[in-house]
């Protein structure tokens, strides 16, 4: 028993960045002409197809950077320092017209650790390929994970030292509101598909905060386990699923219910989530075991596992249902999982510390 706390401890402590990672020193705006000549050149040989208009982005907590990736030719074609010494992002989010990302700036430590606050919100032009603009929360918030509602044009960042969803117009660039979470370290955050719920995980308390987005209220806090981490929901939005950091399985909630339903086994400690366009499955990255687990959400058990590179953090399924990308902290790469195949089609290089991923569906601007 004592063994496996140890490993679990263990699994846990890769979670967020390792300082001594987060020393590397990096050039802002690195890349330069040659990057935005690469950009062009891929942008024109793959010019009407779907593909080619859209851009991965990746958060390099070790870096600090940002990777800007076109996924027809698995090329990065651009890297942007974010410049908050001393401080770095976890997470990214692309605008809906895929010309802004929005990387809020954590601090420099892990959910619940002591260390720096961060309190800003980095907008990045992804056509000059540079920061924008700081949208300033005025205190330490460890502001955490963007997430785009585009049903009702608003952006909202988890912010957890406020206990609270920050809500932000993307327009304007200012702070409209608060969602309070009634709980602490309210790390992650799932919308419903039609914007109107919401659902947090809650690191430390180890439960689930159910939100009314529109009401900017809590409606309830289901308790799940004695830690969770990430959050993800089914297609139907129906279930909702966080993994608990104690035992390696996954809870499966009922979101009409509002109460955990089951919890699915798992070779491993789970992490980030996502589900597949057509509802069937959940993919899930295992970090510890380098591999993500498959899911049928028909029979709620693990189907397949699917080998990748070292330490995969977050999945983030490709919109026409055909790829799920996964970040690999361990190696600074992404896998691109061929979801009819089910293996890893191509690594694609990123920066150190690999970790959140954003969609920008139209192509960025090439100065």
């Amino acid at each position: 028993m004592e063994a496996r706390v140890q490993e679990i401890k263990d699994e846990q402590d890769r979670h967020e960045v390792r300082p001594s990672l987060a020393s590397q020193p990096v050039s802002r705006y690195s890349g330069g002409a040659m990057k935005r000549t690469l950009a062009l050149v891929l942008l024109l040989a793959g010019a009407g197809t779907g593909l080619s208009a859209q851009t991965l982005l990746v958060a390099n907590q070790a870096d600090r950077t940002v990777s800007v990736i076109d996924p027809a030719s698995g090329q990065e074609i651009a890297t942007i320092g974010e410049d908050v010494p001393g401080q770095w992002g976890h997470e990214i989010a692309g605008s809906s017209d895929g010309h802004t990302a929005f990387l809020p700036i954590y601090g420099n430590s892990g959910v619940g650790k002591p260390g720096i606050d961060g309190q800003k919100l980095l907008v990045i032009d992804l056509g000059l390929q540079q920061v924008k603009g700081v949208i300033n929360f005025g205190h330490g918030v460890r502001p955490h994970q963007p997430v785009l509602d585009a049903a009702h044009g608003l952006l909202y960042v988890t912010t957890e030292l406020d206990d609270a969803i920050t809500v932000i117009d993307p327009q304007s660039l200012q702070i409209v509101d608060k969602i309070p979470t009634g709980q602490k370290e309210s790390h992650m955050l799932v919308l419903s598909h039609d914007g109107r719920m919401g659902y947090t995980a809650n690191v430390g308390p180890g439960t689930v905060s159910v939100l009314d987005m529109m009401g900017r209220k809590t409606v309830a806090v289901i308790p799940v386990a004695g830690e969770v981490q990430r959050i993800a929901i089914s297609r139907d939005d129906r279930l909702v699923f966080t993994s608990d950091v104690k035992q390696p399985r996954l809870a499966v909630i009922d979101t009409a219910a509002k109460q955990v339903k089951t919890w699915v086994d798992l070779p491993g400690m789970g992490y980030g989530a996502a589900a597949t366009q057509d509802g069937k499955w959940l993919l899930l990255a295992i970090p510890a075991k380098n591999e993500v687990a498959v899911i049928d959400l028909g029979s709620l058990q693990v189907a397949r596992t699917v080998n990748v590179a070292a330490d995969p953090q977050e999945i983030l399924i490709r919109p026409d249902g055909k790829v799920a990308y996964v970040s690999c902290e361990g190696t600074g790469q992404v896998a691109a999982i061929d979801l009819a195949e089910w293996k890893v089609e191509k690594l694609i290089s990123a920066g150190k510390g690999a970790d959140g991923l954003g969609w920008a569906p139209k192509a960025a601007r090439v100065q």
